[in-house]
């Protein structure tokens, strides 16, 4: 009899790493569900459901409540040291030098689909795949012999964006179980499976309280100015802003005025029109590719810049320093550095870096 291949599938207690885990042992696979514990206690947060807060252990027994029902064994392994050092220490350390960054994507590289399993590997779980309730699909090209990260069939719910900096060796052992698949499709498998979770309040960001907390700075007057210096009023700390915000601003003027840039070293917040915040032309590095290689000539892409934005038409071009030059058709707001920028030929992820 031949034997069942092991999948750990990761479950937050949530309708779609449930239905992930219903499906693949639907379709024979040797499921067992695992959890990341991050949470460390440390902040006060409260209110909104999100993936770092002091709702865990409700998440962790609800998952636990899952894998009784599907019948399948469960564990759950403390991560919070090594989430703290990647990125809780990273989110903190980016925004204190004048840049925005991108938790969610640093998480699920290194932590989700990098520590997670490697814990429950020296846990001694023995295990072919490793699975999520992304909506994503990752499929292998016969002729580059690469491995490819394809969007979610549903539009509204693809998650490419947030897991783009796979490498090849994670894609070639993930499952995705929900790539094919709409939002309203998993609801449905999930009541008729009698899946509790089927209405559960999905995770809408990274943190649950003021993202503040976690930077552990006294307010530090600073001034909010034009780009000729004019100063138009003050602020308690630049890292409270990110470039494209309007609202907020504490300032009067005789237009409507968005942060256009931060100068951490002299706190001052750079405040112009909206038209100020419109560009074409920006530089990415700390690059990851998916169905190339390397770049080595330009390339017409559709590009994001923001997980919720449509990708805009676009060129990228290799610079000598081995980052990437990206040049929009048509101007595009608030390029924010410190944010992803993730390429895409169709619905197959060329590859994506960091916005500097």
């Amino acid at each position: 009899m031949k034997e069942k291949k092991k999948v750990l599938v990761g479950l937050s207690g949530g309708v779609d790493s449930s239905v992930a885990a219903y499906l693949l042992k639907k379709e024979g696979y040797d499921v067992i569900g695992v959890t990341m514990a991050i949470w460390d206690g440390k902040y006060s947060a409260s209110g909104k459901h999100a993936c770092y807060g002091p709702d865990e252990d409700e998440e962790i027994r609800e998952a636990r409540e899952i894998a009784e029902m599907l019948e399948i064994p469960y564990h759950v392994f403390d991560c919070a040291a090594e989430y703290k050092e990647s990125v809780l220490n990273y989110f903190k350390t980016e925004y204190l030098s004048g840049r925005t960054p991108n938790p969610c994507v640093k998480c699920n590289q290194l932590i989700k689909f990098g520590m997670l399993p490697l814990l429950a590997e020296k846990g001694g779980l023995a295990y072919d795949f490793f699975a999520t309730g992304h909506y994503a699909q990752v499929t292998r090209d016969n002729v580059s012999k690469r491995y490819l990260l394809k969007k979610g069939l549903d539009p509204k719910k693809d998650q490419t964006y947030f897991i783009h900096r796979l490498s090849q060796e994670q894609l070639s052992t993930i499952l995705l179980p929900l790539g094919g698949l709409t939002k309203p499709e998993v609801r449905e498998i999930a009541r008729e499976a009698g899946i509790p979770s089927v209405e559960k309040e999905e995770s809408q960001d990274f943190y649950g309280g003021d993202y503040k907390e976690l930077l552990e700075m006294p307010a530090t007057p600073g001034d909010i100015v034009l780009a000729d210096g004019k100063v138009l009023g003050t602020h308690n700390g630049f890292w409270n802003f990110t470039l494209g915000q309007r609202k907020g601003l504490g300032v009067a003027y005789s237009e409507p005025l968005y942060v256009v840039k931060l100068d951490p070293d002299a706190n001052r917040v750079i405040v112009g029109t909206r038209k100020e915040t419109y560009e074409s032309t920006f530089i990415v590095n700390d690059l990851n590719w998916i169905s190339i290689e390397k770049l080595t000539a330009p390339m017409e892409v559709t590009c994001k810049i923001r997980s919720a934005q449509n990708g805009r038409e676009a060129t990228i071009e290799p610079n000598d320093d081995g980052g990437v030059k990206v040049t929009f058709y048509h101007p595009n707001d608030a390029i924010t550095p410190g944010q992803s920028a993730v390429f895409y030929e169709d619905d197959i992820v060329v590859g994506g870096g960091v916005i500097v």
